[in-house]
Protein backbone atom coordinates (compact mmCIF):
# COMPACT_ATOMS: atom_id res chain seq x y z
CA UNK A 1 0.00 0.00 0.00
CA UNK A 2 1.23 3.32 -1.50
CA UNK A 3 4.59 1.30 -1.18
CA UNK A 4 4.65 0.79 2.23
CA UNK A 5 4.36 -3.12 4.20
CA UNK A 6 1.15 -3.53 6.03
CA UNK A 7 1.68 -5.70 9.21
CA UNK A 8 -1.31 -6.93 10.65
CA UNK A 9 -1.43 -6.31 14.63
CA UNK A 10 -3.14 -9.30 16.95
CA UNK A 11 -6.29 -8.40 19.07
CA UNK A 12 -7.26 -9.64 22.59
CA UNK A 13 -9.93 -11.85 23.40
CA UNK A 14 -12.41 -9.23 23.72
CA UNK A 15 -11.41 -7.48 20.40
CA UNK A 16 -9.08 -4.72 21.63
CA UNK A 17 -5.97 -3.76 19.84
CA UNK A 18 -3.25 -6.53 21.59
CA UNK A 19 -0.81 -4.11 23.38
CA UNK A 20 2.04 -6.85 23.89
CA UNK A 21 1.58 -7.46 20.10
CA UNK A 22 1.86 -4.07 18.98
CA UNK A 23 4.83 -3.20 21.15
CA UNK A 24 6.58 -6.20 19.89
CA UNK A 25 6.13 -4.99 16.37
CA UNK A 26 6.34 -1.19 17.18
CA UNK A 27 9.94 -2.58 18.40
CA UNK A 28 10.83 -4.78 15.75
CA UNK A 29 10.16 -2.35 13.12
CA UNK A 30 11.26 1.08 14.71
CA UNK A 31 13.55 1.82 12.02
CA UNK A 32 11.12 2.20 9.18
CA UNK A 33 7.60 2.19 11.02
CA UNK A 34 5.43 4.84 9.72
CA UNK A 35 2.54 5.16 10.76
CA UNK A 36 -0.88 2.91 12.05
CA UNK A 37 -4.31 2.75 11.19
CA UNK A 38 -6.71 2.24 13.87
CA UNK A 39 -10.80 2.63 14.06
CA UNK A 40 -12.20 3.71 17.13
CA UNK A 41 -14.36 2.28 18.26
CA UNK A 42 -13.37 -0.57 16.49
CA UNK A 43 -15.46 -2.95 13.83
CA UNK A 44 -15.27 -5.41 16.29
CA UNK A 45 -18.31 -3.06 18.22
CA UNK A 46 -16.13 -1.82 21.48
CA UNK A 47 -14.47 1.16 22.70
CA UNK A 48 -10.59 0.49 22.81
CA UNK A 49 -9.69 1.60 26.20
CA UNK A 50 -5.89 2.48 25.22
CA UNK A 51 -6.61 4.54 22.26
CA UNK A 52 -3.92 7.23 24.23
CA UNK A 53 -1.40 4.42 24.86
CA UNK A 54 -1.73 3.78 21.52
CA UNK A 55 -0.88 6.83 20.04
CA UNK A 56 1.87 7.49 22.71
CA UNK A 57 3.59 4.11 21.62
CA UNK A 58 3.97 4.58 17.85
CA UNK A 59 4.69 8.50 18.17
CA UNK A 60 7.58 7.05 20.77
CA UNK A 61 8.88 5.26 17.83
CA UNK A 62 8.66 7.66 15.26
CA UNK A 63 5.28 6.98 13.62
CA UNK A 64 2.15 8.93 12.98
CA UNK A 65 -1.17 7.66 13.77
CA UNK A 66 -4.12 7.94 11.60
CA UNK A 67 -7.76 7.34 13.46
CA UNK A 68 -10.65 6.07 11.42
CA UNK A 69 -13.94 7.41 11.87
CA UNK A 70 -16.02 4.89 10.54
CA UNK A 71 -18.00 4.51 13.90
CA UNK A 72 -18.88 8.47 14.58
CA UNK A 73 -21.98 7.30 15.08
CA UNK A 74 -20.74 6.14 18.56
CA UNK A 75 -18.45 9.16 19.30
CA UNK A 76 -20.67 12.78 18.94
CA UNK A 77 -21.32 14.16 22.10
CA UNK A 78 -19.17 12.15 23.96
CA UNK A 79 -16.05 11.88 22.45
CA UNK A 80 -13.24 13.80 21.29
CA UNK A 81 -10.95 12.54 18.83
CA UNK A 82 -8.65 16.02 18.97
CA UNK A 83 -7.62 14.42 22.23
CA UNK A 84 -6.77 10.96 21.75
CA UNK A 85 -3.80 11.66 19.95
CA UNK A 86 -3.60 10.62 16.71
CA UNK A 87 -2.08 12.92 13.50
CA UNK A 88 -4.95 12.44 11.15
CA UNK A 89 -8.39 11.63 12.22
CA UNK A 90 -11.32 10.98 9.37
CA UNK A 91 -14.87 11.56 10.22
CA UNK A 92 -17.17 9.72 8.09
CA UNK A 93 -20.24 11.38 7.43
CA UNK A 94 -22.40 8.32 6.47
CA UNK A 95 -24.88 6.83 8.92
CA UNK A 96 -23.62 9.66 11.80
CA UNK A 97 -24.74 12.06 9.57
CA UNK A 98 -27.69 11.07 7.42
CA UNK A 99 -25.79 10.10 4.31
CA UNK A 100 -26.26 6.28 3.16
CA UNK A 101 -23.76 4.02 3.62
CA UNK A 102 -22.33 1.67 1.26
CA UNK A 103 -23.97 1.04 -2.05
CA UNK A 104 -26.12 3.84 -1.50
CA UNK A 105 -23.09 6.01 -0.65
CA UNK A 106 -20.64 7.57 -1.69
CA UNK A 107 -18.91 7.48 2.08
CA UNK A 108 -17.14 10.97 2.95
CA UNK A 109 -16.30 12.91 5.76
CA UNK A 110 -13.46 15.49 6.63
CA UNK A 111 -10.01 14.50 7.28
CA UNK A 112 -8.76 16.45 10.36
CA UNK A 113 -4.71 16.89 10.99
CA UNK A 114 -2.29 18.03 12.77
CA UNK A 115 -0.48 21.72 12.23
CA UNK A 116 2.64 20.17 11.49
CA UNK A 117 0.91 17.78 8.31
CA UNK A 118 -1.41 21.13 7.22
CA UNK A 119 1.37 21.55 4.26
CA UNK A 120 0.31 18.33 3.15
CA UNK A 121 -3.65 18.50 2.66
CA UNK A 122 -4.77 19.56 -0.42
CA UNK A 123 -5.56 22.63 -2.70
CA UNK A 124 -7.67 23.25 -5.60
CA UNK A 125 -6.60 25.25 -9.02
CA UNK A 126 -9.73 27.00 -9.35
CA UNK A 127 -9.97 28.62 -5.48
CA UNK A 128 -6.31 30.13 -5.01
CA UNK A 129 -4.91 29.89 -0.91
CA UNK A 130 -7.26 26.81 -0.26
CA UNK A 131 -4.78 25.53 2.12
CA UNK A 132 -2.92 29.06 3.33
CA UNK A 133 -0.36 26.20 4.49
CA UNK A 134 0.71 24.96 1.57
CA UNK A 135 4.03 24.06 1.84
CA UNK A 136 6.37 27.17 0.48
CA UNK A 137 3.55 28.24 -1.62
CA UNK A 138 3.58 24.97 -3.36
CA UNK A 139 0.25 23.19 -2.78
CA UNK A 140 -0.13 19.39 -2.98
CA UNK A 141 -2.94 19.69 -5.40
CA UNK A 142 -6.49 18.51 -5.34
CA UNK A 143 -7.90 15.18 -4.35
CA UNK A 144 -11.81 15.95 -5.97
CA UNK A 145 -13.41 17.82 -8.50
CA UNK A 146 -15.17 20.28 -5.83
CA UNK A 147 -12.40 21.68 -3.84
CA UNK A 148 -15.02 21.38 -0.88
CA UNK A 149 -16.00 17.63 -0.82
CA UNK A 150 -19.68 16.95 -2.17
CA UNK A 151 -21.98 19.65 -2.93
CA UNK A 152 -24.64 17.52 -3.08
CA UNK A 153 -24.08 15.64 0.14
CA UNK A 154 -22.38 18.32 2.99
CA UNK A 155 -25.43 20.80 2.83
CA UNK A 156 -27.52 17.75 4.30
CA UNK A 157 -25.04 17.58 7.09
CA UNK A 158 -24.80 20.67 7.72
CA UNK A 159 -28.81 21.02 8.27
CA UNK A 160 -28.99 17.83 10.25
CA UNK A 161 -26.05 19.30 12.79
CA UNK A 162 -28.47 22.17 12.66
CA UNK A 163 -31.19 20.96 13.22
CA UNK A 164 -30.29 18.74 15.98
CA UNK A 165 -28.05 20.85 18.06
CA UNK A 166 -25.55 19.80 20.63
CA UNK A 167 -28.21 18.10 22.64
CA UNK A 168 -29.82 16.36 20.28
CA UNK A 169 -26.74 14.60 18.32
CA UNK A 170 -25.37 13.59 21.80
CA UNK A 171 -28.79 11.95 22.32
CA UNK A 172 -28.60 10.48 18.92
CA UNK A 173 -25.20 8.92 20.02
CA UNK A 174 -26.60 7.70 23.08
CA UNK A 175 -29.51 5.64 21.39
CA UNK A 176 -27.43 4.19 18.70
CA UNK A 177 -25.06 3.00 21.39
CA UNK A 178 -28.72 1.93 23.53
CA UNK A 179 -29.76 0.11 20.41
CA UNK A 180 -26.62 -1.68 19.69
CA UNK A 181 -26.82 -3.05 23.25
CA UNK A 182 -30.80 -3.54 23.88
CA UNK A 183 -29.86 -6.43 21.02
CA UNK A 184 -27.07 -8.05 22.29
CA UNK A 185 -28.45 -8.71 25.63
CA UNK A 186 -31.79 -9.64 23.91
CA UNK A 187 -30.02 -12.51 21.54
CA UNK A 188 -26.88 -13.47 23.69
CA UNK A 189 -29.07 -16.52 25.34
CA UNK A 190 -29.36 -17.50 21.78
CA UNK A 191 -26.14 -16.58 19.69
CA UNK A 192 -22.82 -15.98 21.64
CA UNK A 193 -21.74 -12.17 21.15
CA UNK A 194 -17.98 -12.13 19.71
CA UNK A 195 -16.69 -9.21 21.49
CA UNK A 196 -17.53 -7.32 24.57
CA UNK A 197 -16.37 -4.51 26.38
CA UNK A 198 -14.53 -4.92 30.26
CA UNK A 199 -18.24 -4.12 31.50
CA UNK A 200 -19.95 -6.55 29.38
CA UNK A 201 -21.43 -4.17 27.03
CA UNK A 202 -20.79 -3.02 23.39
CA UNK A 203 -20.44 0.21 21.44
CA UNK A 204 -22.52 1.36 18.68
CA UNK A 205 -22.24 -2.54 17.04
CA UNK A 206 -22.47 -5.77 18.05
CA UNK A 207 -21.25 -9.03 16.28
CA UNK A 208 -23.56 -12.26 16.46
CA UNK A 209 -20.96 -15.17 16.08
CA UNK A 210 -22.85 -17.92 13.92
CA UNK A 211 -19.56 -19.93 13.05
CA UNK A 212 -20.68 -23.21 15.09
CA UNK A 213 -24.18 -23.91 13.05
CA UNK A 214 -21.87 -24.84 10.44
CA UNK A 215 -20.39 -27.53 12.17
CA UNK A 216 -23.57 -28.40 13.83
CA UNK A 217 -25.77 -28.62 11.25
CA UNK A 218 -24.32 -27.39 7.95
CA UNK A 219 -26.11 -23.98 8.70
CA UNK A 220 -23.98 -20.22 7.41
CA UNK A 221 -24.32 -17.20 7.93
CA UNK A 222 -25.25 -17.10 4.57
CA UNK A 223 -28.47 -19.12 5.25
CA UNK A 224 -29.63 -17.16 8.37
CA UNK A 225 -29.37 -13.71 6.04
CA UNK A 226 -31.20 -15.32 3.21
CA UNK A 227 -34.24 -16.55 5.70
CA UNK A 228 -34.40 -13.15 7.59
CA UNK A 229 -35.47 -12.18 4.20
CA UNK A 230 -39.09 -14.15 4.94
CA UNK A 231 -39.44 -12.40 8.27
CA UNK A 232 -39.11 -9.21 6.06
CA UNK A 233 -35.97 -7.94 7.05
CA UNK A 234 -32.40 -6.83 4.84
CA UNK A 235 -29.61 -8.95 6.54
CA UNK A 236 -26.97 -7.05 8.41
CA UNK A 237 -23.05 -6.92 7.48
CA UNK A 238 -22.01 -10.43 6.92
CA UNK A 239 -19.01 -11.87 7.30
CA UNK A 240 -16.95 -8.69 8.61
CA UNK A 241 -15.21 -8.19 9.91
CA UNK A 242 -15.07 -12.27 11.32
CA UNK A 243 -16.16 -14.48 8.80
CA UNK A 244 -19.62 -16.61 9.60
CA UNK A 245 -20.64 -13.54 11.99
CA UNK A 246 -23.48 -10.84 11.69
CA UNK A 247 -22.25 -7.33 12.46
CA UNK A 248 -25.54 -5.93 13.93
CA UNK A 249 -25.79 -1.83 13.49
CA UNK A 250 -28.67 -0.36 14.12
CA UNK A 251 -28.08 2.92 14.68
CA UNK A 252 -30.56 5.46 16.62
CA UNK A 253 -32.97 5.63 13.74
CA UNK A 254 -35.25 2.42 14.48
CA UNK A 255 -37.58 2.55 17.30
CA UNK A 256 -37.55 -0.77 19.94
CA UNK A 257 -40.92 -1.97 18.15
CA UNK A 258 -38.55 -2.21 15.12
CA UNK A 259 -35.69 -3.77 17.28
CA UNK A 260 -37.98 -6.16 18.99
CA UNK A 261 -39.07 -7.51 15.67
CA UNK A 262 -35.69 -8.01 14.18
CA UNK A 263 -34.97 -9.21 17.48
CA UNK A 264 -37.64 -11.89 17.82
CA UNK A 265 -37.01 -13.25 13.76
CA UNK A 266 -33.49 -14.02 15.32
CA UNK A 267 -34.64 -15.90 17.97
CA UNK A 268 -36.95 -17.82 15.85
CA UNK A 269 -34.67 -18.05 13.18
CA UNK A 270 -32.30 -20.00 16.19
CA UNK A 271 -34.90 -22.54 17.08
CA UNK A 272 -35.14 -23.41 13.37
CA UNK A 273 -31.53 -24.13 13.52
CA UNK A 274 -32.16 -26.32 17.17
CA UNK A 275 -34.57 -27.83 14.72
CA UNK A 276 -32.29 -28.90 11.92
CA UNK A 277 -29.36 -29.51 14.87
CA UNK A 278 -32.01 -32.32 16.71
CA UNK A 279 -32.95 -34.15 13.54
CA UNK A 280 -36.25 -32.45 13.44
CA UNK A 281 -35.59 -30.57 10.22
CA UNK A 282 -33.48 -32.16 7.14
CA UNK A 283 -30.34 -30.81 6.88
CA UNK A 284 -30.25 -30.14 3.52
CA UNK A 285 -34.27 -29.07 2.40
CA UNK A 286 -35.31 -27.04 5.59
CA UNK A 287 -36.78 -23.44 5.64
CA UNK A 288 -33.51 -21.96 5.95
CA UNK A 289 -31.39 -23.21 3.24
CA UNK A 290 -34.11 -22.77 0.74
CA UNK A 291 -35.16 -19.42 2.18
CA UNK A 292 -36.02 -16.91 0.73
CA UNK A 293 -39.31 -18.21 0.11
CA UNK A 294 -41.33 -16.29 -3.48
CA UNK A 295 -44.71 -16.27 -4.31
CA UNK A 296 -44.47 -18.11 -7.13
CA UNK A 297 -43.33 -21.27 -4.99
CA UNK A 298 -46.72 -20.32 -3.13
CA UNK A 299 -48.51 -21.32 -5.64
CA UNK A 300 -46.81 -23.97 -6.67
CA UNK A 301 -49.14 -28.01 -5.86
CA UNK A 302 -48.55 -30.15 -4.90
CA UNK A 303 -46.06 -28.34 -1.86
CA UNK A 304 -42.96 -29.79 -2.70
CA UNK A 305 -41.03 -28.86 0.73
CA UNK A 306 -40.65 -30.99 3.87
CA UNK A 307 -42.35 -28.13 5.95
CA UNK A 308 -45.46 -26.70 5.54
CA UNK A 309 -46.16 -23.50 3.50
CA UNK A 310 -46.75 -21.64 7.00
CA UNK A 311 -43.52 -22.30 8.33
CA UNK A 312 -41.60 -20.93 4.92
CA UNK A 313 -44.15 -18.33 4.55
CA UNK A 314 -45.53 -16.90 7.87
CA UNK A 315 -42.95 -17.95 10.73
CA UNK A 316 -44.33 -15.52 13.12
CA UNK A 317 -47.49 -13.91 13.86
CA UNK A 318 -46.15 -10.64 12.65
CA UNK A 319 -45.10 -11.35 8.99
CA UNK A 320 -49.03 -11.98 8.52
CA UNK A 321 -49.79 -8.20 9.24
CA UNK A 322 -46.74 -6.95 7.50
CA UNK A 323 -45.49 -9.69 4.56
CA UNK A 324 -42.91 -8.92 2.38
CA UNK A 325 -42.98 -10.91 -0.35
CA UNK A 326 -39.12 -11.79 -2.37
CA UNK A 327 -39.06 -11.41 -5.93
CA UNK A 328 -36.14 -13.94 -6.32
CA UNK A 329 -35.67 -17.16 -4.79
CA UNK A 330 -32.10 -18.26 -3.37
CA UNK A 331 -29.32 -17.34 -6.00
CA UNK A 332 -25.78 -18.75 -6.47
CA UNK A 333 -23.91 -15.68 -5.45
CA UNK A 334 -20.30 -17.33 -5.91
CA UNK A 335 -21.11 -18.55 -9.94
CA UNK A 336 -22.69 -14.60 -9.89
CA UNK A 337 -19.51 -13.05 -8.96
CA UNK A 338 -17.48 -15.19 -11.70
CA UNK A 339 -19.36 -15.45 -14.21
CA UNK A 340 -20.53 -11.64 -14.83
CA UNK A 341 -22.71 -10.69 -17.77
CA UNK A 342 -21.94 -7.81 -19.80
CA UNK A 343 -25.43 -5.88 -20.15
CA UNK A 344 -24.05 -2.99 -22.79
CA UNK A 345 -25.46 -3.16 -26.64
CA UNK A 346 -22.92 -4.98 -28.87
CA UNK A 347 -20.59 -2.36 -30.99
CA UNK A 348 -23.19 -3.32 -33.88
CA UNK A 349 -25.41 -0.82 -32.23
CA UNK A 350 -23.01 2.01 -32.03
CA UNK A 351 -22.07 1.61 -35.55
CA UNK A 352 -25.50 1.75 -36.77
CA UNK A 353 -26.67 4.47 -34.29
CA UNK A 354 -23.66 6.54 -35.89
CA UNK A 355 -24.91 5.92 -39.59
Amino acid sequence: MAGMEVKVVKCDDHGNVDMEDLKAKAEQYSDTLAAIMVTYPSTHGVFEETIEEICALIHSHGGQVYVDGANLNAMVGICKPGKFGADVSHLNLHKTFCIPHGGGGPGMGPIGVKRHLAPFLPSHPMVEGLNPYAHEGEPIGPVSAAPWGSASILPIVWAYIRMMGPKGLRQATEIAILNANYIAKRLEDHYPILYKGRNGTVAHECIVDCRAFKDSCGITVEDIAKRLVDYGFHAPTMSWPVPETMMIEPTESEAKRELDRFCDAMIQIRQEIRDVESGKSDRDINPLTDAPHTHHLLMTDPWPKPYSKEVAYFPLPATRDDKYWPPVARIDNVAGDRNLVCTCPPMEAYQEAAE
